[in-house]
Order: structure tokens, then sequence, then C-alpha cells
């Protein structure tokens, strides 16, 4: 069920702090349907599957009172009702209704809420799903959770329970215990089995809904055809076109399409040509089932034919979008009054909404609905009225985005209200409203705005009552007038609406953004100050910040920074209001900040020293935009460098001492991204910023983002050992022990990682183990989460160096999560995961055994010898070393090869890889004829050239190598050859043992095979 819900359920977007919930759409009544089926219907689970208790409950807010649940099997206690049946492991009720919250812990108890809630049960479902968006993690645990990409979980588990199955099989006094457990885990497996089975019946029953509901057809492209010829004609003062025709032949096929059938095939349904008043030459379009776009015209060379390729990549859902972007006469002429109610008649919509793919909506004459379209005014007052701009986002550059900028605006569902659904008295007030702005004069155009604002702007139906009206094409051209009231008034309203996502969007598509650029010019502060917060909250998206960039807003936003001093003992008015308008521009630079390309735009025009001049200010209000915009910009290496140089990492660790918590989390964020560098990380602990930074841990506090920024700056500074013994007197090991429970996974990211850092002090790994942290580390070896993966796999091979941690790390079944993890597609789990094995098995008691006992082990990480990762390659080696360590093991990787992939990698220039490629090699040695057959696979002389690194430990582990391979006379003749000789003795004379002895050793075998040849000779 995660991945329906998570993938093809319709949700409402999330606002004021609450989750979003599901849509009442006819594709989430088929889902809720079927859930419901599943749950009621007895074919879909066996009675044991029912009684299985869940790993954590399903809780959710009900509307049921606990007289519904009278009668046997339930005890009722005031206001609250617990089951007579519990959970035979800690005697929990297996369901329990105290106040509005229900939770229950069987799939047997909710069917029995959706017996006792009758005609509710739709409703119950709704909300349980609402409350619990991955039910499937719920019932069976967080190693079933819903994940992207592949999900290897039942793959895992049922090795798993074969495992078992085998080891219980080989026991002669089998516990009843052991026999349960395992009973358990089948039921879980099943049940998962048929959880899956429904979650791919749902996933592709929506995929038909959505695929018959949103592609493009031949049908809705004759509509809108039929509509625009009515529009059509030479006259330019009553048409909006000149023509519109089909292309190309006339014969219609039997499924409507005008394209040869071979063209069919790739989606194509017509073509047609489009002549504009204001556009030079025809405009030639494509209808394709995924969408309009142009082509490049007919053929020079094919008379009659046309050049199917696209000019550019720009697909619009419908064919008025296309034409209002290509032809700004167009765009105009739709706005007047008699063009509308064509449309209108015809169903059409021609709002100025953003119709890229995820926006597009069907047509009315397409679906044959019964909805009432909205007709809208649209006859504005002479004096104010502008042709509407066309969107930029067709003819912009390519863009490119920090990795801190959330998608989901960009994929952000249009929702309109329908003609005919019960709307608030508000929304008829505002239309009317709106209708004195088109068309009053000055005075009653400045009592219009004045009574909007006296409505709740903050409430989304009166946002969006603004813009089905018409209002902010109204209050977008008012910022175009000379009236500093009537501009004031308009972004005021703007200001508070564009809080709105679906509003900003529609902003930044009427060109209202140009618009707010041009007014950071104005002298009148108050404008400035506006337009700056309105900016701040519209540039959110991708293309609204690619717009103020290349329109010159981001060189005067940085302008609006340099103000008076902050700190004076007497502030003017003047002075305040200019402060106001930095603050103001710190918050616009604050949201513009998440582009790449405006970093280096702030960065060019000044940005830096005047952000380091606002951190001294003693104001809140001011500070967090500013730290705001530091954190944003602190990830690219110019920033860092600057805050670092420029003195600002004082001021961040001064406010982190500060009682705003949303001032803390910014500078925190902005000292986690800038104390990758050693220099950053020194200044800190000058500053006394370790302190406040563990602080933050003890102080108890809820906020999953301020404790994300204070562990993630814990994590990075503790890549110093000088700050690793400053966390040491705080005792910061035991607070990031605690935090290993009951956290988001992005604060357990940061959390791990700081524990993998302090774990490379030997005093620390036994602290993790007295605070309790080696098992929780261990169970998040079997998350899904791969920066999480990478750091746990760190942190578990750092505590395996410890004997007494590599014991529990071995009863806890961790050596193996660590060799499932090899499995992992994403490389850097790999490379992490067999660096951590190596500890594990040079401290394991058994080590030998304990390698064996993994089924496919020895095979699997004998096959990432393939990888092209060197990282990889080089964690892989360093296993293999400590694996052929046992006799057993070595013979059974040499059977699988282990010889000629090693052989392979011997002309790698990486010193890294090099060094324990050597190491395996002078390892695998020891078996058979593996020397010989390093030699029969040319792998001596690249080796040689290994002692000109500059590396000693390089030198060291080829010199191994070399003289575990020079005991063949073969191998020794090739080394000779390949100058062997002069670097060794050179080794001979070296501070290291080992390189002595092994140096020697080998010039020692080659000097014997001479000595042999010579005496043969002679002989």
């Amino acid at each position: 069920m995660g991945q329906t819900l998570q993938r093809a359920a319709q949700w409402t977007t999330a606002t004021d702090g609450h989750s979003g919930k599901l849509e009442f759409s006819s594709l989430n009544e088929d889902l809720l349907n079927t859930v419901l089926n599943f749950a009621e219907g007895p074919s879909g689970k066996s009675p044991e599957e029912g009684k299985l208790v869940f790993k954590k409950p399903l809780t959710w807010t009900t509307a049921l009172k606990p007289s519904a649940f009278s009668g046997s099997g339930y005890i009722e206690k005031g206001t609250s009702v617990v089951s007579e049946a519990t959970s035979p492991k800690d005697a929990c009720p297996l369901l329990e209704l105290s106040g509005n919250k229900l939770s229950v812990l069987s799939l047997e108890q909710a069917e029995n809420v959706l017996r006792v809630a009758g005609d509710r049960k739709m409703v119950e479902l709704r909300a349980c799903l609402e409350e619990n968006k991955d039910p499937v993690a719920n019932m069976l645990g967080d190693r079933f959770a819903t994940v992207d990409g592949a999900d290897n979980s039942i793959f895992r588990y049922h090795e798993e329970i074969t495992k078992e199955i085998e080891l219980l099989s080989k026991q002669s006094d089998e516990s009843e215990e052991k026999k349960r457990e395992l009973e358990e885990k089948k039921l879980v497996l099943s049940l998962r089995l048929k959880l899956l089975r429904l979650d791919e019946h749902m996933l592709n029953a929506s995929i038909i809904k959505i695929t018959n509901d949103v592609r493009l057809n031949p049908k809705i492209v004759d509509g809108e055809v039929t509509v625009l010829k009515q529009v059509s004609g030479e006259d330019n003062n009553r048409y909006a076109l000149q023509f519109i025709n089909y292309f190309g032949e006339n014969y219609v096929y039997q499924n409507g399409c005008r394209a040869q059938p071979w063209r069919q095939l790739n989606g194509d349904i017509c073509y047609l040509v489009i002549k504009c008043f204001d556009v030079d030459h025809p405009l030639y379009v494509t209808a394709n089932t995924s969408g309009y776009y142009l082509n490049k015209g007919p053929s020079k060379e094919k008379s009659g034919q046309l050049e199917y390729e696209r000019p550019d990549s720009d697909t619009y859902r419908e064919l008025v979008t296309m034409i209002k972007a290509k032809s700004p006469h167009f765009a105009e002429m739709i706005s007047k009054q008699e063009i509308q109610d064509v449309f209108t008649k015809a169903g059409f919509r021609t709002g100025l909404e953003d119709c890229h793919l995820a926006h597009w909506r069907r047509h009315a004459w397409a679906h044959k609905s019964d909805r009432k379209p909205t007709k809208k005014a649209s006859n504005i007052h002479e004096t104010r009225s502008r042709s509407t701009k066309t969107p930029l986002a067709e003819q912009e550059d390519h863009f490119s985005e920090s990795s801190t900028e959330s998608e989901e605006e960009e994929e952000a569902i249009e929702r309109r209200p329908e003609a005919n659904a019960d709307l608030p008295s508000e929304y008829w007030q505002i239309q009317k409203l709106v209708k004195y702005l088109k068309g009053g004069n000055q005075t009653a155009t400045i009592i219009a705005l004045c009574s909007l604002r006296d409505f709740n702007l903050t409430q989304e139906t009166c946002q969006l009552a603004i813009r089905d009206v018409g209002g902010l094409e109204v209050l977008i051209n008012l910022l175009d007038t000379d009236e500093v009231k009537c501009k004031i008034g308009a972004l005021k309203i703007l200001k508070e609406i564009s809080r709105n996502t679906q509003i900003r969007r529609a902003i930044a598509d009427l060109g209202g953004l140009q618009t707010m650029v041009k007014i950071l010019r104005d002298q009148d502060k108050d404008l400035k100050c506006l337009a700056a917060e309105t900016i701040a909250n519209v540039a959110k998206f991708r293309r609204a910040r690619r717009t103020v960039r290349q329109h010159g807003g981001i060189k005067r936003l940085v302008h609006l920074l340099d103000c008076v001093k902050l700190n004076s003992t007497v502030m003017t008015p003047e002075m305040e209001m200019s402060v106001e308008v930095a603050r103001c521009g710190a918050l616009a630079l604050w949201s513009c900040s998440k582009s790449k390309k405006n970093k280096e735009a702030m960065r060019k025009a000044g940005a830096i020293p005047l952000l380091a001049k606002l951190l001294k200010s003693e104001h809140e209000n001011m500070l967090i935009p500013v730290v705001g915009t530091l954190q944003e910009c602190a990830s690219e290496p110019s920033y860092g460098l600057a805050i670092r140089t420029e003195g600002m990492i004082e001021d961040l660790v001064k406010n982190l001492k500060s009682s705003n918590q949303e001032l803390q989390m910014h500078c925190a964020a902005a000292i986690f991204k800038c104390a990758e560098e050693k220099e950053t990380r020194d200044l800190v602990r000058q500053y006394g910023g370790l302190d406040p930074l563990v602080g933050l841990l003890s102080s108890g506090t809820d906020d999953k983002q301020l404790l994300a920024a204070a562990t993630g700056a814990i994590w990075k500074c503790s890549i110093s050992p000088e700050n690793v013994q400053r966390f040491q007197e705080l005792k910061a090991i035991d607070m990031l022990v605690g935090l290993l429970h009951n956290q988001p996974e992005e604060v357990l990211v940061n959390v791990v990682g700081a524990l993998g850092e302090l774990a490379k002090d030997p005093p620390n790994r036994m602290a993790i183990r007295k605070a309790g942290g080696i098992s929780p580390l261990v169970n998040l070896l079997t998350g899904t989460n791969q920066a999480l993966l990478v750091n746990v796999t760190r942190a578990v091979g750092q505590c395996a160096e410890e004997p007494d941690n590599m014991i529990i790390i071995d009863k806890l079944d961790g050596v193996r999560l660590l060799w499932s993890l090899l499995k992992n597609q994403n490389r850097d789990v790999q490379a992490s995961a067999a660096w951590a094995i190596c500890p594990c098995i040079e401290n394991a008691k058994d080590a030998g055994e304990m390698v064996r006992s993994f089924v496919g082990g020895l095979e699997l990480i004998v096959s990432l010898l393939k990888s092209e990762d060197k990282e990889v390659l080089a964690a892989v080696c360093a296993a293999i070393a400590n694996i052929a360590k046992d006799e057993e093991n070595l013979a059974v990787i040499t059977d699988h090869g282990v010889v000629p992939m090693l052989a392979k990698l011997t002309h790698t220039t990486d010193d890294k890889l090099r060094r324990h490629l050597a190491e395996a090699i002078a390892r695998c040695c020891n078996w058979g004829n593996n020397r010989i057959s390093f030699g029969k696979e040319r792998a001596v002389a690249p080796l040689v050239r290994y002692l000109k690194s500059k590396d000693e430990n390089v030198h060291r582990s080829t010199a191994r190598a070399l003289f575990q391979l020079s005991k063949n006379p073969e191998n020794c003749i090739t080394m000779h050859e390949a100058g062997v000789v002069k670097p060794l003795i050179k080794m001979v004379g070296s501070r290291d043992e080992d390189l002595q002895e092994s140096s020697a050793g080998c010039i020692g075998n080659i000097r014997r095979l001479a000595l042999a040849n010579e005496k043969a000779r002679y002989s």
C-alpha cells in the first residue's frame, strides 16, 4: 500500500504545519474501495494473518465513540476503550480508544473497527491512511518501509527465514520458542507478499485510469481547432489569429487521426499551421498524445512533407497556451469579452495558467462534463490596461539548482473550485471588489484595495478567489501605474496571497516578478520593502528564481543590503526604515539563494561583505534571513572561504547561544556546511562553538530541523582530533547515542556520522558500548536510506576495532547485515560496508568459520572485483586480504577466480587501491599454485612499478607481495627484467622493519635463483 499512497494517490498540499490529505477524487475512491475490500474480505488474508500483531500501532483521529464498542471483547474505562485481546509479548491491548485517538495492533481489530463504523467505514479508512502514510512499515516493521527504486527487503527476509530453518533442522533439541518465532516470520512474509500483490493491483489500476484521463486524443485536438477557427480572420482588430488549418492531407483515419500511420506509432495525431498577426512566419505544430509542440515546418527537399524534428524541447498541454507564449497579440485579444464568450460557450478556459505537462487539464468537450465553466470579466480600465507578458519559461536558458531545493512546488497540482460548488460568501464579495478594481477611478480603486485587505487573506479560499475572478492581473497592472498608494495597496495584497503555491506560479506567469524587480529601483522605501517581501514569497520555485536573476533582480536586492550602522545608540525613523529595507532584501535573497547561478550572481554583486556586516546585528528578525541566506550559500566553496575569512564564524557561534531556535538552527546548518575545512573547525573550537552545539542536544528540543543542523555540525567538527577531545569532556557521546531512537532519518544520518568520527579515538569506542550504542547502530543496518547506510557502516566498522564491541556486533548478527549490504546498488554503501567488514574479520574470535557461514558470501565479495569504482575495489581488496588469512576461505575464493580478477587490477595508478591490492595478492599467494597463476596472468611486472610511488604504505604491501611471488622462479626472472632490484636495495635501508624484511627476502630469492643458474652452468 505504501507505493500506491506515495506514487498514485492524489494528495492536497500540506499547509500550516499539517500534512496533506487525500483528495476527494474518483481515483482515490477506487483505491480506498480496493483497500476496504482487502481489509473486510475473508479471501484477502488468513485468520492467522489477521491476528498477527503489528510492530507499531496504526493510530488515527476517529469520530467513533466508546459506546460503539459495547459488547464482548472490549472493556470500557470512562472515556476510553481497550480490547480484551492483548499482545502476547507485552500484554498491550490490540485496540485502544482514548479520547478521539484510536490505535489498532492487528488486522482483525482493524476489521472490527470498520464493522463498528458501519456507513462511516470509508471515513475511518481515509483518516487511517492519511495519518499512516506508510502502513506496511507500521504493520510489519521498518525493514519493509516504502523506498524509491528497487526493494529487496522481501528477498533478504526470505533468506533469513531459510537460514533459520536450516539451523533449526540441524539442532537436535528444537525449542518451541524458536519454532513460534519462525512461524511468525513466515506469517509476516506471507502477509507482505499479499500486500505487495495488492499494491501492484492498485498501481496497475491507477496507471490505466490516469492514462485514460490525461493523454491528448483526436477529439480534444479537433475541439480546440474548431474553437480557434471561430476567432480567426483577416481583421487584426477583431480576431486573435489570422488563420489556423490542418497541414497536409485531409484524410481522417478511423481512429480520428490525420497523421500518417507510421507517424501515429510515435503518438502523432495531426499537424497544424497557424498564422499569428504579430509573428512573421507561420507556426507549424505537431499535435501528439503527449501534448503540442513545434516542428521545423515544410521540408525544403521534399515538397509537401514536414520536417518532424523539434526546434526546441517545450511541450504544451493546451494549444491556446502555446499560441499565447508565441504571440502577445493573441494573448491580448483573448482577454476581450467577445472572444472570451466564444471560449466560454465551448467550455474552454483562457485563464493565464501554467499549462506545462505537470499541470494540464482536459477540456470540457472531450469528456462531456456537466460542469459549468466560470465566466471571467476582463474589461480592465483602459488607463491601466497592458498586454499580458509572455511567460519566460519557454525562452530562458538552462539552469542549475542546489541540492537543498524542494521539487514539491514544481509539481504542485492546480486546484480550482468547481463553478457549481458551494462557495463561501467571501468568494462572491471578493469578486465584486475586483470588478471595482477593474473599472473604477483612482479613489474607488484605493477603497477597493483597502476593502480587500479587510478579508483574511491567509485563507486559501480568499487567495484563490482573487485569482479566479481575474484579480491577479489587475493587481499586477496596478504596479505599472504612477500612483504610489495604488502600488502599495496592490503589493500588500500580493505579499499576503503569494504565500499560496498556486498564486506564486500565477504571479510569475503574468510577469509580476519583472514589474516588482523594477520597483526595487524606486525611491520610496515602503515600495521597495513590499516588493522585496513579495519576491521572497514568489521565488520559491525554480522558474521564479531564474526570472529574478535574468531581469537584474539579484544585483538590486544586494544593493538593498547596504544600510546604516545597525547598532547605533540613536536610531531615527529614516535609519530604522533603511534597516527594514535591508531586512526585506535579505529575505528575498534567502529565497533566491537556492539556485546555484543566483549564488554566483550574489557573490559577484558584492553580497558577502554586506551580509557579514548585517550579521553583526542584534535583532533576530534581521539575523534569521541573513543567516538563512548564508547557510544556503555555504555549500559553495567560494562562500565557505568568505565566511571564514570575513570573520563570520565568530558571529555564527555567538548566535548559537540565542534563545531563538530558528536562528540557532540556521547558524548550526551554516557551520555544518562550512566545517568541511579544517580551518573552519579550528575557528569554531577557538570561539567556543562546541559547547553550545552540544548544549542544543541536551536542551530536549523537539525541533527536528534544529537537531539535524546541530548533529550535522557536531559530525563535521568531529573530524578534527582536537574537537573530539572537547566532545569527550562534554559527554557528547551519551547524548548522541540517546538520539539513535525515534528520530527522523535526516537526524540519524548526522548522529551516526558523528559517532563514526568520534569512534576513531579508541576510548570513545568503549564509551559508545557503555552508553548502549552498539545495538541501535546494528539495527540501523536494515534501513534503506543510502546516506544513513554509508554512515552507519562506517560507525559499526570503527566500533568493531574494539574486541569487546565485536562480540556484541557478532551476537546481533551485525556482520551478516554488513555482508548483505554488499548487494546494495549504491557504490558508496558497498565500499563502506566492505571497509567495515575488515575490522570485523580481524577481531572476530572464529573469523574463518563466521565468514564461511554466510551462504554465497565469498562469491559475492569476489564478484565485486568487477566494479568500476576505485573506492569499492580498494575496500574489497582489503576485505579479501583479511579473508585470505584463513586457508579454507582462501581455497574457496581461489575457486571463485580471485587470482585473475586481482591480476586485472594491477595496472591501476591509484595509490589507495595499489596498497590494498598488493596486500591481497600477498595473502592469496599462500594457496596452491596461486603464485604461478599470478605470473601467468602477468601481474608481476606491474607490481614492480608500485615501488615508484611516494606512499610508504604502498611500498610495504608491494614488498610483501613481491616477496611471496619471488618464491616462484619464473616470477623472479620477470621481476629482475622489470628492474626490481635497485628500488628494493634502497628499501632494505628503510626504518620500517616489515619493509626491510620483505625487500631483503625478495632480493634473497632472486639472488639464490641466479646462483643456482650459475652453478648449473659451470657444473
